[in-house]
Parts: C-alpha cells; sequence; structure tokens
C-alpha cells in the first residue's frame, strides 16, 4: 500500500501535469477527530480552468495507479472521480472549475489548501460546521417527536404484513434517526453546539458507552421478531430520551400520544 507521502506526492505530480490551478483536501484527513487508518479517502479537488478539455478524455486518471472500482458523478458544475485502487488507497478526487469555488466549498465541512499559487482560495472559508448541531427550537423538537411517533405507525403496519424491508427502512431510517437526534440535541443542549460529524459518526464519542451499548443493541432487525422487539425498544428510548431533553429546554413533550402509540403497538402485534 502506497504511503500517505507517496500518495500526496502522487496527487501533486498529477495537478501539475494537468496544469491544475489550486489543489485542496477535504474530509476525514484534514479532521483531527478522526481516526486514521488504512480506510482513510484521499478527498481532493482540483480547480480547474479547462474542465471540458479534462472530462473529453480521462486516460489521465490512470497515473493514480490500476483501479479495483470507480464511479463518476456529476455533482452540480463539479465532476466528481471515486477511486479505490488494487493496493487499498482511495481517491474521491472533485473537478472543480474556479468560477464555482463556493460550490464546492459549500458541499464540504472544512478543506486545506495544498497548492494555490494564484490565491484562488483566499477568498473563501471553509464550511466547518457544516456537521454541527445546535439546540432545537421547540419547534423542531416537537416535529422530531411527531415523526417519530407517526412513522412508527409505519413500522407496526409492516411488521403486520410481513414487509421486512419496509419495516427496518422506516425503523432505522426514520425513526432511530430520530432518536440520534434526540440524543445529538441532548448534547447540544449541555454544550451549546457540538461536531457530530456525518451521519452521527462522531456523536457516541461524547456520550457513555452504556448509552451507545443501548443504541446497538436496536440495530438487530435480522428478522420481523427481531425488528419487533427493537421497535418497542426504540420506543422505550425515545420515549425517555425525549422527556430528558424537554425538562433540560423547556419544552413541552406530549406523553399522551406516546403512551398511546407504545399501546397501539402492543395492541397490533402482542399477537403476531
Amino acid at each position: 500500500m502506497r504511503t500517505e507521502t507517496e500518495m500526496f506526492d502522487l496527487i501533486l505530480q498529477t495537478a501539475k501535469v494537468l496544469q491544475v490551478d489550486a489543489v485542496a483536501m477535504s474530509g476525514s484527513r484534514i479532521n483531527p477527530q478522526t481516526q486514521e487508518d488504512e480506510f482513510q479517502d484521499y478527498d481532493v479537488v482540483y480547480i480547474v480552468d479547462n474542465l471540458e478539455d479534462l472530462i473529453s478524455d480521462l486516460s489521465w486518471l490512470d497515473q493514480f495507479g490500476m483501479r479495483l472500482i470507480e464511479q463518476h458523478n456529476v455533482l452540480g458544475h463539479r465532476r466528481l472521480y471515486l477511486m479505490l485502487f488494487e493496493d487499498g488507497n482511495r481517491i474521491d478526487l472533485t473537478l472543480c472549475p474556479k468560477e464555482y469555488i463556493q460550490e464546492w466549498v459549500d458541499s464540504e465541512a472544512g478543506f486545506k489548501v495544498l497548492k494555490d499559487d494564484k490565491g484562488l482560495f483566499e477568498a473563501y472559508q471553509p464550511n466547518s460546521n457544516r456537521y454541527w448541531t445546535y439546540p432545537p427550537t421547540e419547534e423542531e423538537f416537537a416535529a422530531s417527536c411527531n415523526e417519530f411517533w407517526w412513522v412508527s405507525a409505519y413500522v407496526v403496519k409492516a411488521i403486520r404484513r410481513s414487509q421486512l424491508i419496509y419495516a427496518t427502512d422506516h425503523l432505522y431510517g426514520i425513526c432511530q434517526q430520530e432518536l440520534l437526534k434526540v440524543l445529538a440535541w441532548q448534547l447540544a443542549s449541555d454544550r451549546g453546539t457540538v461536531d457530530i460529524g456525518k451521519s452521527y459518526k462522531y456523536l457516541f464519542h461524547y456520550l457513555p458507552i452504556e448509552k451507545e451499548k443501548e443504541f446497538s443493541a436496536l440495530l438487530d432487525l435480522s428478522s420481523l421478531e427481531k425488528i419487533s422487539q427493537s421497535l418497542f425498544a426504540t420506543m422505550n428510548v425515545f420515549d425517555r430520551e425525549a422527556q430528558i431533553l424537554a425538562q433540560k429546554s423547556g419544552f413541552t413533550y406530549d406523553q399522551e400520544v406516546a403512551e398511546k402509540m407504545m399501546v397501539y403497538a402492543e395492541e397490533k402485534l402482542s399477537n403476531h
């Protein structure tokens, strides 16, 4: 596996060959909170003024090495090339026209300039608060609670219909995401703001290990029976954590709705 030094040299040398105007890096390699390991990507942007020339013939990508797999995407005015190499390294390379630097900056949680002889990045500030969570308003809290209890009925319906994928999607993809949001809001209520990272990946860095174990236990969704168990457990945890947040923040929490929905789920699934 090529070393970090070798990869940076390759990224900058390729930029020189392509006559790139500026190079910057984002992602985990510029985040001090991230645990260093072999799976860290090189999230790189090349600022260019000849985008059409570069995308008309992509043979220059071969300079980075042999790929196991790659993916090409269009993001607004940018082009993104995701490349996993045979030696295990991965580069997520964005080509961004220099007139659309702000578009790239807004899409990232921060960046570090690697090369910028023309000072193109000097006018742009990193969007360092992209994944910061702030204390909620009472309206946001109420909306989150309503979403959780409303969607829990969809999970019940899916279990009764033996729709495992639908049930899993709504339980993890919506209900448990609202639970994670409430946990993040609790932290923000204590700290003011908190960087929880993309997909809540840093959330449990701040919480007692028991909280992480409790949430992890909710994630066994391997059968309809396990989904039912997870749903009931998720409801109980959400109810408890929402009450804690409401008390901290001086918000009103609709306990009656919570109790009615837990009874509803019990009635519909007790003999299933």
